[in-house]
This record gives C-alpha cells, sequence and structure tokens, in this order.
C-alpha cells in the first residue's frame, strides 16, 4: 500500500486542468485498432476505441507477399482512422505495425499506399519490441504487482513476457497467431481432432525451447491479453465463471466442446463471439500449447495490450510503481478532492481493519484491505456534482470510469462499498459476489461506515487512533471502545453512531460504544 502522503505529494507538480489529446494505433494481423485518450490531471481518459477487422494476414502468401487486396483493406481503415485524427499532431499519434508488416517483403508499398491517405508515420516494430510493449500495456492497466507471465495471442504472432513489476525481463515473440493458424491448419473452416493436434504440436515446437529459462525465472501471475485470450475468457465467464479465470481443466473442457464441431460455422458455445468464431479454434490450441509448456494452472485476462503500452510511451509522466496510486492522483485532481479529509477516513479505516480477524476468505484479506482504503479515499469525488446522494453520484463516477489497477470485480466492490457509505441500506442492496464472500463485504462496508462517521467534522483535532474493535464470533454484535472522555468531547460523532446502531438494528445487527 502507497504512503498516506503520497496523494498529496504527487498531486502538486501537476498543472491541473492542462489537456493533451493523444491517439495509438496497432496495425495487427487480425484488426486494426486506434485509442483515442485525453492526458488530464495526471491520469488517462479514453474518449474512443475504433477496431476493424482487416484479416491483413491472410493476405500474406507463402513468399511473405502481401496481396493487393490485403493492402487496400488496411490502407480503407487507416483512410477512416485518418478522418478520426483530423487536427493531431504527428507527436500526438503513434501508429506501430506487427507481424503482418515485420514479415511482408513488400511492406514498403503498403507504406506507400498508406501515406496517400493517412498522413502520420507508421512505425512496424520488431517482434521484441512489440512484446515489451505489450508488457507495458498490461502493467499499466493490471493490479497485480511481482514477477508476472503474460502472453499476448495475435493473429500472426505470440508475445510471451515475463517481467517484475515495470521491467520486463524476457520478451520473445513467435511466429505463430490465429490468423496464420486458421490458413494453415484449418482450410476452409474444417474442424478435426487431427488438424486441432497438428496445429497444438505445431505451436509447442515453436515455444518448448523457451520453457527451461522461463520456469527458472518463475512468475507469481499470469495474464494474457488480446483477442484469443479474450474470447476464451469470455466463454469462461458465461458458462463456468463468473471471473473469467482459465485454468487448464476448464482449457480442455473448452477444447472437447469445440471437437464436437466439424466446421467453424456449427460452432455454437455460449459467450463466443460470431466475430472471433474464424479465429477461435486455432487461438485455442495455441494457448492450449502455452498452458502444456510453461506448466501453467491458470491464466487471468487483462485488458491490456500493445495499444495501451503504446498509449502510456506517449506520455514519460506515467512511470509510477503503484498503477492504483496513479488512478487515484488522477481522481483526486479531476474532481478537487479534500486530500485532508481523504486521509483521516483512510486512518480511521486503517486503524479499525487492522483489528478484523474474522475473514471468511482469508487468502483475499490483503486485497479487501487496499480495496477498504481506496474506498475512504475515493468516496467524496461525486461531491463535484451534488454534496446531497454523494454516495449515489460518487458511485456512478467510479463505476463509469476506467480505472487502471482495478480489475472489473474490485471495480464492483469499491462502487458498492462507496454507494452504501452513508445514508440507510438493507443487505439486499449488495450484489453477490463471485470472488468476495458476502459476510467480507458487509464487514467492510460497516468498517467504511464507521471511519466516516468518526470523522464527519472534517476536523484533525477530533480524529483518534485509540479504538478498540471486538466482534463476537456470530459477526452480529460489534463494540467500539474509545479512549476516556472520547466520546464526551465529541457529541457530534456521539450521535452519529447512536443512529447507525439504530439503523443496524434493522439488518439484524449490534453496534455497541462506550
Amino acid at each position: 500500500m502507497h504512503n498516506d502522503k503520497q496523494l498529496a505529494q504527487l498531486v502538486e507538480p501537476h498543472h491541473r486542468g492542462e489537456a493533451r489529446e493523444i491517439a495509438a494505433i496497432d496495425l495487427g494481423s487480425n484488426s486494426f485498432h486506434m485509442i483515442v485518450a485525453r492526458i488530464i490531471n495526471g491520469s488517462i481518459q479514453v474518449l474512443s476505441r475504433l477496431k476493424q477487422k482487416v484479416r491483413l494476414a491472410d493476405g500474406l502468401d507463402e513468399h511473405n507477399v502481401l496481396s493487393q487486396e490485403a493492402i487496400e483493406r488496411g490502407v480503407n481503415c487507416l483512410a477512416l482512422f485518418a478522418e478520426r485524427l483530423q487536427g493531431f499532431a504527428p507527436e500526438d499519434v503513434n501508429v506501430v505495425g506487427t507481424y503482418t508488416l515485420r514479415r511482408a517483403v513488400n511492406n514498403d508499398e503498403f507504406l506507400r499506399q498508406a501515406a496517400t491517405v493517412f498522413p502520420y508515420p507508421i512505425n512496424i516494430i520488431s517482434g521484441q519490441t512489440e512484446a515489451k510493449t505489450i508488457y507495458a500495456g498490461v502493467c499499466h492497466t493490471q493490479p497485480e504487482s511481482g514477477r508476472k507471465l503474460v502472453i499476448d495471442i495475435g493473429g500472426g504472432s505470440t508475445e510471451m513476457i515475463i517481467g517484475d513489476d515495470f521491467t520486463p525481463l524476457v520478451a520473445e515473440s513467435r511466429h505463430m497467431g490465429c490468423v496464420s493458424f486458421a490458413k494453415k491448419f484449418f482450410p476452409n473452416g474444417q474442424i478435426s481432432k487431427e488438424n486441432f493436434e497438428q496445429a497444438r504440436q505445431s505451436a509447442v515446437n515453436k515455444i518448448e525451447d523457451l520453457s527451461w529459462e522461463y520456469r527458472k525465472l518463475g512468475w507469481q501471475s499470469v495474464l494474457g491479453s488480446s483477442g484469443t485470450i479474450k474470447t476464451v475468457y469470455q466463454v469462461i465467464t458465461a458458462t463456468l465463471d463468473p471471473n473469467g479465470i482459465i485454468t487448464a481443466e476448464r482449457l480442455q473442457n473448452l477444447i472437447e466442446q469445440t471437437l464436437q464441431a466439424s466446421h467453424f460455422e456449427e460452432l455454437n458455445i455460449a459467450g463466443l463471439n460470431p466475430d472471433r468464431i474464424d479465429v477461435f479454434v486455432p487461438g485455442l490450441a495455441i494457448l492450449s500449447a502455452v498452458f502444456d509448456v510453461f506448466g501453467l494452472e491458470n491464466m487471468r485476462y487483462s485488458d491490456g495490450a500493445l495499444r495501451e503500452g503504446v498509449i502510456y510511451s506517449l506520455e514519460k509522466n506515467f512511470q509510477v510503481s503503484d498503477i492504483r496510486t496513479r488512478t487515484a492522483l488522477g481522481l483526486a485532481e479531476q474532481f478537487n478532492l479534500d486530500l485532508a479529509q481523504a486521509d483521516r477516513v483512510a486512518n480511521s479505516a486503517k486503524t479499525l481493519i487492522g483489528q478484523y480477524t474474522h475473514w471468511q476468505k482469508p487468502h483475499l484479506a490483503d486485497e479487501m484491505k487496499n480495496l477498504l482504503i481506496w474506498a475512504a479515499r475515493l468516496l467524496e469525488v461525486g461531491i463535484v456534482i451534488n454534496h446531497r446522494n454523494v454516495q449515489k453520484h460518487s458511485a456512478y463516477i467510479l463505476q463509469n470510469m476506467e480505472l487502471p489497477g482495478f480489475d472489473r470485480e474490485q471495480q464492483r466492490l469499491l462502487v458498492n462499498l462507496v454507494r452504501y457509505h452513508t445514508g440507510a441500506f438493507k443487505k439486499n442492496d449488495l450484489p453477490i459476489f463471485a470472488r468476495y464472500a458476502d459476510e467480507d463485504v458487509l464487514a467492510l462496508l460497516l468498517l467504511l461506515r464507521i471511519s466516516v462517521i468518526l470523522n464527519k467534522s472534517r476536523q484533525a483535532t477530533d480524529s483518534t487512533d485509540k479504538i478498540n474493535l471486538r466482534i463476537d464470533r456470530s459477526l452480529q454484535t460489534w463494540e467500539l471502545t474509545f479512549e476516556k472522555h472520547y466520546l464526551d468531547n465529541n457529541p457530534l460523532v456521539w450521535n452519529e453512531l447512536r443512529l447507525e446502531s439504530n439503523l443496524l438494528k434493522d439488518l439484524e445487527l449490534s453496534l455497541i460504544f462506550n
């Protein structure tokens, strides 16, 4: 967790309200992607995302010559992107070409034709640069810290990177992707056990030399990005696990389902995007090979990928080791948060949660403690709309913003803690979480509500860290003991605790304070 004064210290160098619009374009082998974003108050706000399936790799023949038809598909897409980018300075647009443009012996012809409709330079990057940029995109958007293995299966190549926090240690790109494998192993969309196994074994052969070095380095978490892994994540979310965690067993289950069909068009799997059907099967074969070669047990999907890495490379002020701190900093700047009050509520929450020991899922305790502190810091973002119903305004803002550093379930918990941090609520107002136990969520909410009550006066002189918290085994009786005369000297706190105690009775909970 960051230092208590870190947000306040970080805010000072930034100039409030200065905005810069930037764009990142990824010319992939399957699709072209464009992100247009704004850098303001130290954070990135995505303004628009455009994606167009171009299937550039389809136009690459056995001599690595890119067909005119494929070039035209790419150029037409760039003409569309150019319309959105009118008025952008060249230094604010970063365009990267990947596997197919690297391989194409006539890529200069593509660049020549593109220049007639697209006035920005296109950088065809090496496989290793692509891998490192993907790693940066994942690191800038995901909450995981420490050593990570990042896998990205694209249309023409697969990238595999191990790194510590923001620093890649090894980065490899291999010539295997869902478009090129579809063309080679699944001609005309035909599916069989034989051609699936040929594709899987070909992928194994291309990466098995990496196994020893990668396993020796090791990793604490595995993250996957881009289309193939996103599709597998979506299918698992729809059918097996709301968290969408990819495991070896679930992957095998998907393969067995897939092999029941004899053609791409026969695939009828819940959660499978129709636009991805033609690349789903070869992508599944590659992902299966990756799991086998590296002995993976599970993988989380990451929204960050190459284009996010490109976006973050455009602004040098984003090299912050704690992504959540940067996200909170951006919110603090954007919504003019009272940082002193945020500190007071967060400090009270730390004092209380340090004494809570009744976790139903103790392995998630540190994660939940962190989320409580972030909720304490960010619960007033909605005050910019109106102080009345601030909890609703804050929850709406946090629910509808991109929050790098928080995955979807963490963001959902953050939103609900903020939504019910004050005012009346019922237990069934809280949603059921896939990751967190109901009892743990309720406990976090009560800890936050008490922390808010202790700081209602917004006066630093009234704060105290001398609080004893006791909770009975049933988790229904909460007892707060303060230092002598504290409540006598703080009648506002006493009255708010009394009101909270009455409210909790309706939830069959008891709050005692003395």
